[in-house]
């Protein structure tokens, strides 16, 4: 049911927050977008500036707010991360817990590492990754929070994107693009495994309900994934399919990417995350399943992804 309560973004501007401000539009007419230069994606939303490192920034933010929802993607950089994040997560829960707000974190699943089978809410913390240990630490700050300060909050982790919207992802430049223009697509370390990926779409929708559900609080739940990954080579085949051209594809191994990364910043920085590649890569997401709904298909998110490439 619709109401009038204020839901706030902290971290609009990206696939992910751009998409809850529509999303949130179904449960309220009050929509806040948080950011350094914030931009309305709807013609009611408020905006507000403000630096997430700076507390009394992020506690003006947070003011007047039902609930909150953390989806800032800083730099990807492990000394950005090692330095920012754990600033980020502490001044947002201490906002919240001063003006009363819910907060809804946006996670990933670094922090499980390498994972042998599916990976689920039970899965055991052992991540293998600096990455891995930043986000370790601060779902650690945050459950520590719920449990023994009786802070509302949950976490809404999501396996790697695919779909319309993100453009930030590798599979958007190196698949779907590249293959849409006929040329050779690319892969990471192993196209023979199995890797999931969460349909933005769906990962939009199912955060917004969460926020929106009162029993959901205090978990971690994984967004809707679907069970079928496909291996990097089926991916591709789906696509190109799509775009009605022949799969051709290389693979990227990971001598390459440490390679590249003696130049490029970015492969440097990828290098620490390739054993998701180079190894099967499966989040499983049945207790949001039975609770809420069902993921999109791989075959029908590729189709929708691949229209929405210009």
């Amino acid at each position: 049911m619709k109401n009038n309560e204020l839901q706030t973004i902290i971290g609009s501007g990206g696939v992910i927050g751009n998409g809850l401000a529509t999303a949130l539009r179904a449960y309220t007419s009050k929509v806040r977008l948080v950011g350094r230069n914030p931009s309305k994606v709807n013609n009611n939303d408020e905006l507000f500036s403000a630096d997430a490192l700076n507390f009394k920034s992020i506690s003006d933010a947070v003011k007047g707010s039902k609930v909150v929802y953390l989806t800032i993607g800083l730099p990807y950089s492990v000394k950005v991360w090692q330095r920012d994040w754990p600033v980020v997560m502490d001044n947002v829960i201490k906002a919240c817990q001063e003006h009363g707000a819910r907060l809804v974190f946006f996670d990933n699943v670094y922090m499980y590492g390498l994972v042998k089978g599916v990976m689920t809410e039970e899965t055991p913390i052992n991540p293998c990754s600096l990455k891995g240990e930043v986000r370790a630490q601060i779902a650690d700050k945050l459950l520590h929070e719920i449990k023994h300060n009786k802070f509302e909050a949950l976490i809404a982790r999501s396996a790697d994107f695919y779909g319309p919207g993100a453009v930030n992802t590798f599979v958007h430049p190196m698949v779907f693009e590249k293959l849409k223009a006929d040329k050779k697509a690319s892969w990471l370390a192993n196209d023979h495994v199995k890797h999931a990926f969460t349909f933005t779409a769906d990962a939009i929708k199912g955060t917004a309900l969460l926020g929106n559900t009162d029993k959901a609080f205090g978990q971690v739940w994984h967004l809707p994934t679907h069970a079928a990954a496909l291996t990097g080579k089926e991916f591709i085949e789906e696509v190109a399919a799509e775009f009605s051209m022949r799969p051709k594809h290389a693979v990227l191994a990971n001598w390459m990417m440490k390679m590249a990364g003696l130049f490029n910043p970015m492969a440097r920085e990828s290098a620490e995350m390739m054993y998701q590649y180079s190894h099967e890569y499966l989040v499983g997401s049945e207790k949001f399943e039975k609770s809420f709904f069902a993921p999109t298909s791989y075959r029908e998110g590729i189709s929708i992804s691949a229209k929405c490439i210009s």
